[in-house]
């Protein structure tokens, strides 16, 4: 049995269709709630559905369980709640790591790109345990991500019990079907999908930096495809373990992306710039590239989509079809 949480969203929806095509036994934690998020596991539900306030009430009945995916969050950057990012982000985080250590479960989580905070270079985006304590998160949600990622590396310095395979995986900009249920943190892909196909210009924020070019502001952004092939490898492989970068290894501008998505949706490019809004002034990564050194020494050698070909898989599969998920 694996279990996802999660695994109603996006990354973890995504990971359930892989595993259950493989012929695994999942059990999903997530809530589907009253909108289309169900429609995430329609063509691959798994063994069960746990409501995430019962998780614990089903772990506490000794299932066999032989990994646990952790991709259940808070992901919205602008979350302001700290007590509640905490207990969901951190202390669940915690609890799952110490039972995965009790029962010699393996245990897979999410952390985040996000922890990088205002790094700019190349350099600067190194996943070394080493320089972990050097990384200062722009918002709430990144430093809850770091604040996990620090505790594991001070139980491993301490030989605190830990699973008998972990990893950390800090995903970058991940972009693909399933994720319409995202609200305000949706990928900017399918944003910009939406603006061309109703006959609009894509929009972008213009920059907040005198350095950069209104939309030459790069990112990291990988197919959630890729993002899925990494963590099979790491199930696949249960000697490896540690903590990882998860993006493609090549930054990109904001106006590549809009220009990829214009022409896999068979529309004139045109982009307008608009202001960046307050609330992200000074909490905006103007730059993200992951630094692969670490998971290729680690034995991973899969290789990554380039964006304007995950960009034409995504809306030409998907969103320009009568059926947009996974």
């Amino acid at each position: 049995m694996i279990i996802i949480t999660g695994g109603a969203g996006f990354i973890g929806s995504c990971l359930q269709a892989s595993l259950a095509r493989r012929g695994e036994e999942t059990v999903v934690v997530d809530w589907l709630g009253s909108d289309l998020k169900w429609r995430n596991l329609a063509a691959h539900a798994p063994s069960r559905v746990v409501a995430p306030e019962e998780l614990e009430a089903f772990l506490a009945t000794n299932p066999k369980v032989d990994a646990v995916f952790h991709m259940g969050a808070i992901s919205e950057t602008t979350a302001r709640d700290a007590d509640l990012v905490w207990r969901t982000n951190v202390a669940l985080t915690q609890r799952l790591w110490d039972w995965c250590a009790r029962t010699d479960t393996r245990f897979i989580y999410a952390s985040s790109a996000a922890t990088y905070g205002a790094a700019d270079k190349p350099e600067l985006f190194s996943d070394d345990p080493a320089k972990l304590d050097q990384l200062t998160p722009l918002n709430l949600y990144g430093w809850s991500k770091h604040t996990f990622d620090q505790h594991v590396m001070a139980g491993l310095k301490t030989h605190a019990p830990q699973p008998p395979q972990w990893a950390g995986l800090k995903f970058f900009n991940v972009y693909g079907p399933n994720e319409y249920h995202k609200g305000k943190m949706i990928s900017v892909v399918k944003v910009k999908y939406d603006e061309v196909k109703a006959g609009n210009p894509a929009r972008l924020f213009r920059s907040d930096r005198p350095d950069i070019a209104d939309g030459q502001q790069m990112r990291d952004f990988i197919w959630v495809g890729d993002v899925v092939d990494v963590m099979l490898w790491l199930y696949d492989t249960p000697s490896v373990s540690g903590l990882f970068n998860c993006g493609s290894g090549i930054a990109r501008s904001y106006l590549d992306l809009a220009h990829a998505v214009c022409d896999a949706a068979g529309c004139e490019r045109r982009v307008d710039f608009i202001d960046m809004p307050e609330s992200l002034r000074g909490q905006y990564q103007s730059y993200t590239q992951a630094d692969l050194t670490r998971l290729r020494a680690a034995g991973y050698t899969g290789t990554f989509t380039t964006l304007e070909d995950g960009i034409r898989q995504y809306v030409q599969g998907y969103l320009a079809t009568g059926n947009p998920y996974l």
